[in-house]
């Protein structure tokens, strides 16, 4: 039967068919599960790393007494003579100075040379480039305590031993690996239409690349930088190895390190947790300030 002889107001299974496909299909409960396990599973995640820095703030304003007689209280009184001991009497405005000189000149040194190389690796046909870039890549996969003895001599040969260069030269050399990876995608993403539009135009490949390159790159490298800045900034095992001696070059780890040991045999403990907050409080006024670049940065590198 065509659908001229039908008669009218008969509905044949083929289009009772059709009609139900076209009908929205209900949310699947699955769906709403899976939602609010994953949701659950983040909140639970977000309170556990959330609430022992607030805890850790909390603590840095109260005296000794009230963190020992009610450790999850509130304090009676704003103790901001926590933070001037913690940041004179146990120098930690010291080790914070030597901190952010140290990986200041580290976290620079890194984002040239490893934009550079990863610029010449996603841009320019050379013999070896392959292999250059995978022996780069292949130091993500060499944990850095395997190399602590051989470190600790050459460093040491190199006369740069206990000296805040052999500490910039060896945070650069372990960072350089995952930069170059991560900036080798993100370069081979951007449009080769304007690097070609200006090279037409007279421009040299120095001027390219600092010029034009680098600020159509700025969301990986403000991504990147942040990600050095993390590491440089909570890195412990290094300067413990390589910055040995003088207590007056120590890094903002080693002497949280120490003020822990002494402070834990002394019982101050409100100086204690006043030196742990001044030294997360960089982390996150740096995420805080940059977080949207990170998130652009991550996500930009996949779409051309």
């Amino acid at each position: 039967m065509t659908a001229l002889d039908r008669p009218v107001g008969v509905v044949v299974d083929g289009d009772r068919d059709a009609r139900d496909a076209r009908k929205p299909r209900p949310v699947r409960r699955e769906r709403g599960v899976v939602n609010f396990l994953s949701h659950g599973f983040l909140l639970l995640w977000g309170a556990l790393t959330v609430l022992p820095l607030l805890w850790m703030l909390v603590s840095s304003f109260k005296t000794n007494a009230e963190i020992i007689a009610d450790p999850w209280g509130l304090p009676g009184a704003l103790q901001f003579d926590n933070w001037a001991r913690a940041w004179t009497g146990a120098h930690i405005g010291r080790y914070f100075l030597n901190s952010a000189v140290v990986v200041t000149g580290s976290v620079a040194l890194t984002m040239l040379m490893g934009a550079t190389a990863a610029y010449v690796f996603a841009r320019y046909e050379f013999r070896g480039r392959q292999l250059a870039y995978y022996l780069f890549v292949g130091g993500l996969m060499f944990p850095v305590f395997l190399a602590l003895v051989p470190l600790f001599f050459v460093v040491r040969s190199a006369g740069l031993f206990g000296t805040w260069t052999g500490l910039v030269l060896v945070y650069a050399a372990y960072s350089l690996p995952f930069t170059v990876f991560f900036l080798t995608a993100f370069f081979r993403t951007l449009p080769t239409s304007v690097a070609e539009a200006a090279l037409v135009d007279g421009c040299g490949h120095f001027r390219l690349f600092f010029r034009v390159m680098l600020p159509m790159a700025r969301p990986g490298l403000i991504s990147v930088a942040i990600f050095n800045f993390l590491s440089h900034w909570n890195q412990f095992l290094l300067p413990q190895v390589l910055l040995q001696g003088d207590e007056s070059k120590w890094m903002l780890a080693q002497g949280l390190a120490a003020l822990s040991i002494s402070q834990g045999y002394a019982g101050d403990y409100a100086q204690l947790f006043a030196g742990l907050t001044i030294a997360v409080i960089p982390v996150l006024v740096v995420y805080l300030i940059f977080q949207r670049q990170v998130q652009s940065g991550l996500t930009a590198g996949q779409l051309k």
